[in-house]
């Protein structure tokens, strides 16, 4: 039986050796995921305003919550809100299609010369696609109603690099492991919706006692999301102790991750 490479040069490697088929793939995930509508891809710009606008609506016109002080307008609110959910949909898109990844791909599995370890990087694509798509969003509408985006702006590209690794080493693991248990799906998606309000993603971390605090930080994208909103609306430089720290972490479950897959991978095409 084949035995595939586990080690972190490997990892790399794959990206490397198959990043032609990669691009080609996540060209054609999204030229599917909008074939036949009538706004075509332009859908990939209107979704997060529609979405924006609904969960401005809701959070400080319902619930009336607010950032900082009474005075803070609905529209700073939105933008603050939108950066943190710029970083929660890139791991809520990819984890949550990662468990039905190799099922919804059967016609790969049994072909010797697939490299089905990119797959997740395909799905991680088409999330960052639609990542700089809702970006552009927040930007435009930063100039249109702030002016000019804090300098400290053009860090928030280094918020991906642990948020890659991150994501990726739970797509390894649960695209593996969803071929061997279908529940995966299911709980993965409840478990989707408890980080999204574990998140500071609605709500400032100081919101919460001191006691709890603690253990949101326990979830590393309380981490990221907290850098994003400071590099991106309140010019506050990165915490690179923190950033270097989750960055290891980071690279250490992509590391798992990858090695998992390739370990197991061995077994899709009996289970399948």
């Amino acid at each position: 039986m084949q035995n595939f490479p586990t080690s972190p040069r490997d990892m790399a490697g794959s990206l490397w050796w198959n990043r032609s088929l990669i691009r080609l793939l996540i060209i054609r995930e999204v030229a599917g995921r909008y074939r036949g509508s009538v706004l075509g891809i332009l859908w990939s710009f209107f979704n997060p305003v529609f979405m924006l606008a609904i969960y401005t609506f809701v959070f400080s016109v319902v619930f009336k919550a607010r950032w900082g002080g009474a005075d803070e307008s609905r529209t700073k609110f939105a933008m603050i809100l939108f950066a943190g959910l710029l970083v929660f949909n890139v791991f809520a898109e990819c984890v949550g299609r990662a468990p039905s990844l190799i099922l919804g791909n059967c016609n790969y599995v049994k072909k010797v010369i697939f490299p089905l370890e990119i797959l997740p990087w395909v799905i991680l694509g088409t999330a960052l696609f639609h990542f700089f798509v809702s970006f552009g969003v927040w930007v435009l509408f930063y100039f249109w109603i702030f002016g000019i985006p804090p300098l400290t702006v053009f860090l928030f590209p280094l918020i991906l690099i642990p948020l890659i690794m991150f994501v990726m080493g739970l797509s390894w693991f649960l695209a593996a492991l969803g071929v061997f248990l279908r529940d995966v799906t299911q709980i993965v998606g409840i478990i989707i919706t408890v980080f999204m309000f574990l998140t500071p993603i609605f709500y400032p971390l100081s919101a919460i006692p001191e006691a709890y605090r603690k253990w949101l930080y326990c979830n590393p994208l309380t981490f990221l999301v907290e850098q994003a909103r400071g590099v991106l609306i309140f010019g506050v430089g990165m915490d690179w102790a923190g950033f270097s720290l989750l960055s290891g972490m980071a690279f250490g479950l992509a590391w798992f991750g990858f090695a998992w897959f390739q370990k197991t991978r061995k077994g899709f095409a009996d289970v399948l």
